[in-house]
Order: structure tokens, then C-alpha cells, then sequence
């Protein structure tokens, strides 16, 4: 059951363990050397802090917005506060930290995706009154208190930013001295996984007055709301509605996860949208396709990805939410210190608490297939798609080509046409743009993304010539961008809105996020948010128009050979040790060099990638201009 952590009460042999995995705390006599209770809490149990008499026990729920109050020595449940900034509001505060004030008084709660301290007076304990909200650093994962002080640590530091300093595996190394310093050469890395540094904020207590002031700055930070998750800000006649539930002519979503790209990456060669050329690695001669769709129908060149690896990112992809297991434990395995890659249906501990977007489908009693996704076999990874597999479509195996597995999805699907029983919503998976690098025997890096680029291409074909084509739209993005430099951000993607409804020839600079690519299906579908994070997303209205244009695509076929087969070069022997059984199974840094070195010669030199702090910027009115 994945215990988080343990602490013996106060005056007594007994020991209190949170189960992480398991919704409920568990005693153990010290003395009898036996299990003598159990507590059922809320989902993802964690932290904990007795009152000092060890009459009472608080407990923070991560997945679940919630901290359970126990009382011990009955061992039973008297309260749950919710920690949230709104009362019912879905997942997405992430308590994971708790202190009581030095009089007990008052409990501090951390809540991870709120970036802010929730302020509870517990004075009468079954009575919790809140008194308001601190902000805090990004991602708060532990608060305590000493005298008339507040100590919070915060997981990601204060913001993203820039990382001119890179992976570069290709940099020299100084010649080291005999008797020198072995740390003097060494030059700093700002992988993403190490940017994130941890801050401590220290917090005076604050008065009524402040804690106020407090508040409102917490609350104007926070961009979801009520209001926003029963209506989205959009456009009336738009054919996504902006109230969930709302009638769309639009019946059928098709969502399509390909692995890992930046903007940069492919489209830096397009002058209409804001590309960095010389970033550009995957131009218009491998992936024709891509750049036909990103012309013919939206170019998107300011949409971005919320995770920042694939074990995130599936999770973002899916539930627009990565709780505080996935959080806490992609970093540990990523860096190597231990833990296995089960983020994607296999272990429950992973899993939102209300499940993925095939469990709200479900539960709408709305119609779904997934292709792959969730599914690397014909049973699938996950409780919640089986029964709803495509088992004769191919999972995550590099060795098969995309272009195969759009072959087995055209076969499904015409026998679903033909039958008036296609689901309104299909996840399909074409990740073989992840590439295996230059592993000898592999597919080459240029005929995997061109196999990629290519199946997207004969996707969209195949649906624009079938009948329910007027009545159906595809979004396909990346899980994440990890992979891949960009000029303004790691995080920046391509990302593609193609539908009967979408607007022709646009370039839309609007700012997106995998969150809101969940929303419009949801308001699509009918569905009602996941998270606070696709609650406060902005849907891509933008992107659609209420006249429909039933222009079919017509598919171009790749420049390259895409069976093309890696033979054993310089790079090719030093990679052929890469583990490809999942996604980002192989060292990050490495694989990126060398799908670069692939593609722009072994004495090329790899850019560092960047990070920037996400921003809106607030556009004057022609009025606001006047008033100056």
C-alpha cells in the first residue's frame, strides 16, 4: 500500500503509518508488535502532524484536495477539511504538507498545485474554520512552524527559466592536473529535470489584516474558478460550446499522442509562425505532412506542453493532472536513485482520483476506443480501457512502424463505419517520432519521423473521405517536449486542431497548453473538467469557425525511405546500449545528442535547450492607447 511516512503519537506506543497507496492510516502497537486500527482517510494519505497531547491527528490527502482529522484514541474520523480554494472544486490542490501553529490553533496546509498555504482555525477540533491563503514558491511539499514563523519548501523553486547551460555531452574537458581539485573543471548542466531547484520560504505569521491581503493575492494567482469550470470564456455560434453539456455539432474526437518534440524541431522552418530555422532538425522534407496540415488548416506556434517527461506526460495527456505520487517519483527515477516507469495505467498509486478521460467517458455513458494509448497490450495497461482496446492495434514498440499501425486503425475503423458504431472518442498512440537515435538495426532517425509524419498524414486522409468526416475533429500533440531545443521555451510544441470546423489557412499565436486541448474535448463530449487545470485552461475557440468546409486532405508521401535501418556508426556504437522498452527509457541527454548528431553530422555541436517562466501578456485595448 506505498507508506508515505510514520510518527509515534505523543504519550503513547503507538504508531501512526499514512499508506500512500492505500486511502487509510494504519496503527502498530509497539508493545503487542501487532496492526491494532485502521483509518480510512481520502485518497493519497501523506504527511502528518499530532497535536501535542496526541489526542489529535492531521493528515493532508494529495490526491484529493482534502486533510483528514483523526481523533486517537478512538481511532475514528472526525473531520475533513478541504483544502481547496473553492468548495468542490476537482483535483488539483495537492495537499502534501501540515503544521499547527505553536498554540494549535491554527494548521497550515500545504497545497502543492495551488502554490499556497490553505489557513484553517482548529481551535474546536471538529470545527474547522478556514481564515485564508499564503502564497507560497512553486509546488510547496512541506510547511512547518517555529515560534512566530513559517517555514514552506518549495519543490520547483519560484519559476521555470532560461537554461543556456544545457546538455552538451559534446563539450571538451579541461585536461586534468595531477593533485588538482576534480570539481574545479566541472561545468554546470541545467537539464530540466535538475532546474527546478528547491527554495525555503520563511513566512511571519500573519495577522487577520494580512492574511486578507494574503488572500487576494493567492486568489489572483490562481487561474481556475467555479465560474470558469461550468463556463468556459468563448464565442457564441462557435461549435465548441462554452458551457459543459452545450450542443456541438461536432460528434466524434479523435486525439492522437505522438513522443516527445518541440516546435522548433519541426516547424522552425516555417516562416509564417515564430521558428528558430537553425533549431530546425525535422524540416518540411521529413515531415511534409505536418507542415501540409499546420498550412492548410492551423499553425499553432505558441501551444504548450504540461508535463516534462513522458511519465508526466501521459498523466498530463490524459487527466490534465499528474498527482503527487507521479510527481514525487518520475524525478527519483529519471535521475536513476531507484523506482520503475509505471505511469501509464499500470500501477494504481499513479492514477487522478477520479481516473483518465476514459473513466469520465464512461461514466457519461459516452462511447470510447483507445488505440495503443494506455494499451501496450490487447488487454490494456489500464482497468478503465479494457474492454475498450483495439487488440489487433500495435502498442509502444519501436520496431513497428507508425505507418502500420495507421493501416490497423483505417482496418478498425471502416469496420466501425460500416456498422454506424465508431465511439465518439478514440485515443490513438503514433510515438515512433521519439525515435530509437542511431541504434544499429533500429529504424534510422529520418525514416521514423518520417514513418510518423507520414501516418498522421494518411490518418487525416482516411477520416477526410469517410463519411462522418463533417462531424468529427482531431487533435494530436506531443506527451511532452523533452527531446528537443526551442528559442523560447523546452516546453513549446507542435500541436495540430484539424475538423471540417476548423479555420483554414490560420496562424493563431494564442497561448495553449495540453490542459486546454483536454477542454475542448471535454466541452465537445459534454464532459465536465478533470482537474482545476483543464477547469482554467483556454479552450481553442480560436481555432474553430461555426461554417464548416468539407475540403478533404489529401496526404504526401515521404522523401525518405522510411525502412530504413541504422548501421553501425561512430554514434551508433556508443548507443547501442540504449534501452528503448518504453518511452525515455534511455538517458535523456544522450539520446537528444545524439538524434542531433544524427541529423546535422557527428562534429556538430548541439544547442542547449530553454526554459522561460509561462506568461500572459496583457494586450492594450485601442482604447487603453488612447487614454495614454
Amino acid at each position: 500500500a506505498e507508506p508515505y511516512t510514520c510518527m509515534i503519537a505523543p504519550q503513547s506506543k503507538e504508531l501512526y503509518i499514512t499508506l500512500w497507496g492505500g486511502s487509510k492510516v494504519v496503527v502498530y502497537d509497539m508493545l503487542k508488535e501487532k496492526m491494532t486500527a485502521e483509518i480510512v482517510t481520502n485518497s493519497h494519505p501523506n504527511d502528518m502532524v499530532f497535536t501535542k497531547d496526541g489526542k489529535y491527528l492531521f493528515v493532508p490527502n494529495g490526491n484529493d484536495n482534502t486533510v483528514s482529522v483523526i481523533e486517537t484514541a478512538s481511532h475514528s474520523l472526525i473531520e475533513h477539511i478541504s483544502a481547496s480554494l473553492y468548495p468542490n472544486a476537482p483535483v488539483g490542490s495537492t495537499p502534501n504538507g501540515v503544521a499547527l501553529s505553536p498554540d494549535e490553533k491554527t494548521i497550515y496546509i500545504a497545497n502543492a498545485d495551488n502554490n499556497c498555504l490553505a489557513v484553517f482555525d482548529v481551535s474546536q477540533k471538529g470545527k474547522s474554520v478556514s481564515k485564508g491563503f499564503i502564497p507560497t514558491g512553486w509546488y510547496p511539499t512541506s510547511v512547518k512552524t517555529i515560534g512566530d514563523k513559517i517555514y514552506v519548501t518549495n519543490g520547483k523553486g519560484f519559476s521555470s527559466k532560461p537554461n543556456p547551460k544545457g546538455p552538451n555531452p559534446l563539450a571538451k574537458k579541461k585536461p586534468q592536473e595531477v593533485g588538482a581539485n576534480p570539481e574545479a573543471n566541472k561545468e554546470v548542466v541545467e537539464y530540466i529535470a535538475g532546474l527546478f531547484k528547491g527554495t525555503l520560504s520563511i513566512i511571519d505569521a500573519p495577522d487577520e489584516k494580512t492574511l486578507a491581503t494574503y488572500s487576494q493575492v493567492v486568489f489572483q494567482n490562481t487561474p481556475y474558478s467555479k465560474q470558469k469550470e461550468n463556463m468556459a470564456v468563448g464565442e457564441t455560434d462557435n461549435p465548441i460550446p462554452m458551457k459543459v453539456g452545450g450542443k456541438s455539432p461536432i460528434k466524434y474526437v479523435f486525439y492522437i499522442i505522438k513522443e516527445n518534440r518541440t516546435y522548433d524541431q519541426v516547424f522552425g522552418d516555417m516562416k509564417e509562425g515564430n521558428g528558430d530555422p537553425d533549431l530546425c532538425i525535422f524540416p518540411e522534407k521529413l515531415t511534409p505532412n505536418q507542415h501540409k496540415l499546420a498550412r492548410e488548416f492551423v499553425l499553432l506556434d505558441n501551444f504548450y506542453v504540461d508535463a516534462e517527461v513522458s511519465a508526466d506526460g501521459h498523466n498530463w495527456s490524459t487527466a490534465a493532472y499528474a498527482n503527487d505520487y507521479v510527481e514525487k517519483n518520475w524525478v527519483t527515477s529519471y535521475g536513476g536513485r531507484g523506482g520503475s516507469y509505471d505511469y501509464e495505467g499500470q500501477r494504481e498509486i499513479a492514477h487522478p482520483r477520479n481516473g483518465f478521460i476514459w473513466d469520465f467517458c464512461k461514466r457519461a455513458k459516452i462511447p470510447f476506443r483507445t488505440y495503443g494509448e494506455f494499451a501496450d497490450s490487447p488487454k490494456g495497461n489500464y482497468a478503465g480501457v479494457q474492454g475498450n482496446v483495439c487488440a489487433k492495434y500495435t502498442g509502444w514498440n519501436m520496431n513497428f512502424k507508425d505507418s502500420d499501425r495507421e493501416k490497423q486503425w483505417e482496418t478498425d475503423f471502416d469496420s466501425l463505419v460500416a456498422i454506424n458504431a465508431v465511439p465518439r472518442f478514440n485515443s490513438l498512440r503514433m510515438g515512433n517520432d521519439h525515435t530509437s537515435g542511431s541504434r544499429k538495426g533500429a529504424f534510422s532517425v529520418e525514416a521514423a519521423i518520417a514513418d510518423n509524419d507520414l501516418a498522421v498524414g494518411k490518418f487525416i486522409e482516411h477520416l477526410s473521405k469517410s463519411k462522418i468526416w463533417k462531424e468529427s475533429a482531431v487533435f494530436i500533440l506531443e506527451d511532452d517536449a523533452q527531446n528537443g531545443s526551442d528559442h523560447v521555451d523546452a516546453h513549446r510544441s507542435p500541436a495540430f486542431v484539424i475538423s471540417a470546423y476548423t479555420k483554414r489557412k490560420l496562424v493563431n499565436h494564442e497561448m495553449y497548453s495540453t490542459s486546454g486541448i483536454l477542454r475542448t474535448m471535454e466541452l465537445i463530449l459534454g464532459l465536465p473538467p478533470m482537474s482545476q487545470y483543464d477547469a482554467a485552461a483556454t479552450p481553442l475557440f480560436k481555432c474553430f469557425s461555426k461554417n464548416i468546409d468539407l475540403t478533404t486532405f489529401q496526404s504526401v508521401e515521404s522523401n525518405v525511405d522510411i525502412n530504413q535501418r541504422n548501421v553501425a556508426i561512430n554514434t551508433g556504437k556508443r548507443r547501442n546500449n540504449f534501452d528503448f522498452s518504453h518511452e525515455d527509457a534511455a538517458p535523456d541527454a544522450a539520446f537528444n545528442e545524439d538524434i542531433w548528431k544524427v541529423m546535422r553530422g557527428e562534429k556538430s555541436k548541439m544547442p542547449a535547450p530553454k526554459r522561460s517562466a509561462f506568461v500572459k501578456i496583457a494586450v492594450k485595448s485601442e482604447k487603453d492607447e488612447d487614454d495614454d
